[in-house]
């Protein structure tokens, strides 16, 4: 009886000690990931001008992504980048998605067929979608209102442009990154739609620049988010 009352007591103070230690390590955790955003938050733009792209971003899995979908697309809007350091272009995107195509992660967006930015991607054969906070918000919204094949709006953004480690363009005050090798582009046909609206859209995008829309598929080839 008092081995059973001895073993039960020693199973007890390990078990017990085992719970602190969970315990500890996800207070630890939660610590760390703390001090992980404080150190984000703190950053001003001066700083981040100063840092290399290695010294802010860190590479993850695309399974990792942080974030949803319908938020990084419908809310913070993806800034398509594409080109090299002599010649990029980027462009403001509200439509898109991301899922699995041909067995890799991919991603999808609609584009209306006269972009500069679309032509560069079509050349280059690769280009990035970059996320910000909603304190860069007009920045990124001025990508969206020039074309850069007939004005300086490159120039004239105060982002600071930066490569991957792969050679495509990017930002350094964004909070994810991603990289793709473009799949497939393909165009819209009104035939194709069996709503009204999206019919119409189509339809009415068409009058303006005499081309439909096209569908850009891209391959997920790097990941990268704010260390």
């Amino acid at each position: 009886m008092k081995k059973s009352v001895i073993l039960l007591f020693v199973l007890t103070a390990l078990i017990s000690s085992g719970c602190n230690c969970n315990n500890s390590e996800k207070a630890e955790q939660k610590q760390e990931n703390e001090t992980t955003v404080a150190a984000k938050t703190i950053l001003s733009r001066e700083e981040i001008q100063t840092r290399s792209f290695d010294e802010l971003f860190k590479s993850i899995e695309a399974k990792n992504m942080p974030g949803d979908v319908f938020t990084l697309v419908g809310s913070d809007y993806t800034v398509i980048t594409a080109g090299n350091p002599s010649l990029y272009n980027s462009m403001v995107a509200g439509w898109g998605g991301m899922g699995i195509l041909f067995n890799k992660p991919a991603t999808w967006c609609m584009l209306r067929a006269n972009r500069y930015t679309l032509e560069v991607m079509r050349n280059e054969k690769t280009y990035t979608m970059s996320y910000f906070d909603d304190t860069y918000k007009d920045d990124i919204m001025l990508f969206g209102t020039k074309s850069g094949r007939d004005s300086d709006k490159m120039k004239e953004s105060k982002l600071s442009s930066v490569q991957t480690p792969s050679g495509n363009m990017t930002y350094k005050e964004a909070k994810l990154i991603i990289e793709c090798k473009l799949t497939e582009v393909t165009t819209v046909s009104p035939n194709d739609f069996y709503s009204e609206e999206g019919r119409q859209f189509v339809v009415d995008a068409y009058e303006e620049v005499k081309d439909y829309h096209k569908i850009v598929f891209g391959e997920i080839t790097n990941v990268w988010v704010r260390k």
